[in-house]
């Protein structure tokens, strides 16, 4: 895994401007701690930062190919998990390799197929190439959107990044925000509408997108999107195909040429990863699989179970690591270090994001890092699946808006009215939400039980499941950790879509067909484990901490986040008893800690960032 960066200029000779390039590259540091490189010409600069995984002596970028009077050249991001078999067939075609790593494999298989070639790929990644001939830039992000691609196009500039903070780097590109981007950061929150930077003039390549940039201007198509079709297996081939994929899909992602592990919270979706994972090692004498939960100091203390969070994990992550043998790691971390984080998750994302739960996971990486370089995670799952609570719940179904909006008035009356007035939040939610349900691939013929439960896969999979991915990816890359996301494989996706509703729950259960599908794989018990989301501090030394912050942020007149917040409200919530504030926030339970956390990001992005409103 690495970080990229480019910029593109027919205005300009930037050749004559290496320090910019040096210092937008620079910024992704955190995501490729091993190595640095940068290639200019005259219209076209490219950065790169490495994390080395496959080949650590070979696979220096930019990677550059010529071809007779042409010169190709790279800067990628990600894991292709079938470059071996690509490599293969371009070796038929008569094209030779100097190196064993997958940027190589990227790079031969443009030369040869040109823009198709992303047809022919199965990973994780976001790239450019540089056409020295057609003096044309062609940008790629993976299908799921496991790996982030920012841009800013305005008048034949185009700069580019792993993350906003590369583009953030160019001195003409100045932090500001308009009132949509200020509607994604209160009232859509983590779960960003796709393509929206949320930055003024910054946007995201969308997953499944691909770019031409060239000096008659910028072109945009999608090269992959999820497809309606009838479903042919029966229940028992479904769950057989199902497992099929998965397998082929776990041991493709466990190719590294450095340490790799697995996250087990002892639920279904890492449980069946870790299962794979162990037994590949097994069959293949590749010792014993090492694998990491985490928890917060005092929690077994403090937890009280709910519907969001019916259980501990601690039992069931015993239960796993004693059937399969692996060798685990616990981590726990307290308050103080919790706290901290916040500041430290915004610095990784460049924006607000899921408070706690974000810095817990950036904590989380940060020691795993200490012992391995790849980690295997279970994301994805209950969105492709449907194993949320909103997917089985009348209210979730029934309230004509994203299931994680709900609660989207309670939190608008947080805010200042003459804010609200001017960014209008409950409409731009709304019209989020009609430009969601227009793009959803309908089939002929389904009922309305069944076009409702496609719908809401979509609305999952193109909107919830990017927050998680993003996630993922900004907190891991902060501290140099790669993670892949088996669930994410486009194949299991594809199949998994067109699934009826009626054999993805079969046995009367959410995720039903999965669990099916892992007879044989898992313990009994395991299998019928109720879902329980990633683990919150349910300490109250947290709570009072978060509420200190707010109070001091609430008394300091210089505040930037004043003028976004009824501030009246906000200091009665935080003098007041905190704790019995609920609301369902992002597939949790938004309590009081959560709430003032994320008004704590929001005013520590705005500051470190001096976000200016435009």
């Amino acid at each position: 895994m690495c970080g990229i960066t480019g910029w593109i200029d027919w205005q300009k000779d930037l050749t004559q401007y290496p320090s910019v390039l040096g210092c937008m590259t620079d910024k992704l540091t955190d995501r490729g701690p091993d190595a640095s490189g940068t290639w200019i010409t005259q219209h076209c600069a490219l950065g790169h930062r490495r994390l080395s995984v496959m080949d650590p002596e070979n696979g220096a970028q930019p990677m550059i190919r010529k071809v007779g009077e042409n010169t190709f050249t790279i800067v990628y991001n990600g894991e292709l998990y079938n470059a071996p078999e690509l490599k293969k067939e371009l070796e038929l075609r008569g094209h030779a390799f100097r190196t064993t790593c997958d940027t190589e494999v990227l790079l031969v298989s443009f030369i040869e197929w040109g823009r198709a070639c992303v047809d022919k790929l199965n990973g994780i990644f976001a790239f450019a190439v540089w056409d020295s001939l057609e003096q044309t830039l062609f940008l790629v992000r993976d299908r799921l959107g496991v790996k982030p691609f920012f841009y800013s196009y305005s008048n034949g500039r185009l700069l580019f990044g792993s993350e906003p903070k590369a583009i953030l780097a160019h001195p003409d590109f100045p932090a500001q925000i308009s009132g949509d981007g200020l509607a994604e950061i209160f009232a859509v929150g983590p779960a960003r509408t796709p393509g929206h930077g949320v930055y003024r003039d910054m946007s995201e390549l969308k997953p499944g997108h691909c770019m031409t940039v060239d000096r008659s201007g910028m072109q945009i198509r999608a090269y992959w999107k999820l497809e309606s079709k009838p479903h042919e297996d029966d229940v028992e081939a479904t769950a057989e195909r199902i497992q099929e994929l998965l397998k082929d899909t776990v041991i493709r992602q466990l190719a590294s040429d450095v340490p790799i592990c697995t996250l087990l919270s002892g639920g279904l979706d890492s449980s069946a990863l870790t299962a794979f994972a162990a037994n590949y090692y097994k069959e293949t004498g590749a010792g014993t699989i090492h694998t990491y939960s985490i928890d917060y100091v005092d929690n077994d203390k403090h937890f009280k179970a709910n519907a969001f969070q019916p259980n501990s994990d601690a039992p069931w992550i015993k239960r796993m690591t004693e059937f399969l043998g692996s060798q685990h790691h616990f981590i726990e971390f307290d308050t103080p270090e919790l706290v901290e984080a916040l500041k430290t998750a915004v610095y990784a994302r460049d924006l607000p994001g899921m408070a706690d739960v974000d810095g817990s996971l950036y904590l989380f990486c940060r020691e795993i890092k200490k012992d391995a370089t790849v980690a295997v995670s279970g994301e994805a799952a209950d969105e492709i699946f449907g194993g949320y609570p909103w997917f089985h719940r009348d209210e979730a179904l029934n309230a004509g808006t994203f299931p994680w909006s709900l609660a989207l008035k309670d939190r608008v009356n947080l805010l200042s009215p003459d804010f609200v007035q001017w960014v209008k939040p409950e409409q731009y939610v709304q019209e989020r939400y009609r430009q969601a349900l227009s793009e959803v691939p309908r089939l002929a013929g389904e009922d309305q039980q069944q076009n409702r439960m496609r719908e809401m896969s979509y609305l999952n999979i193109t909107r919830f499941m990017p927050t998680l991915l993003d996630r993922k990816d900004r907190m891991s890359m902060a501290v140099g950790l790669e993670v892949r996301v088996p669930f994410c494989d486009h194949r299991l996706v594809e199949y998994v879509w067109n699934i009826p509703w009626e054999i993805k729950t079969s046995g009367d259960r959410e995720k039903g067909i999965l669990r099916r599908a892992l007879r044989g794989v898992l313990p009994e018990d395991v299998l019928t484990r109720k879902k329980s989301p990633y683990p919150k501090t349910h300490n109250p030394n947290y709570l009072a901490a978060v509420k200190k912050w707010v109070l001091e942020i609430l008394d300091d007149s210089s505040s930037p986040l004043l003028q976004f917040i009824d501030a009246a409200k906000i200091r009665t919530l935080a003098e007041g008893d905190a704790a019995q504030f609920n609301l369902p926030w992002f597939g949790q339970l938004m309590t009081g800690p959560q709430m003032f956390a994320y008004l704590i990001q929001v005013d520590t992005w705005l500051r470190h960032y001096k976000v200016s409103v435009r």
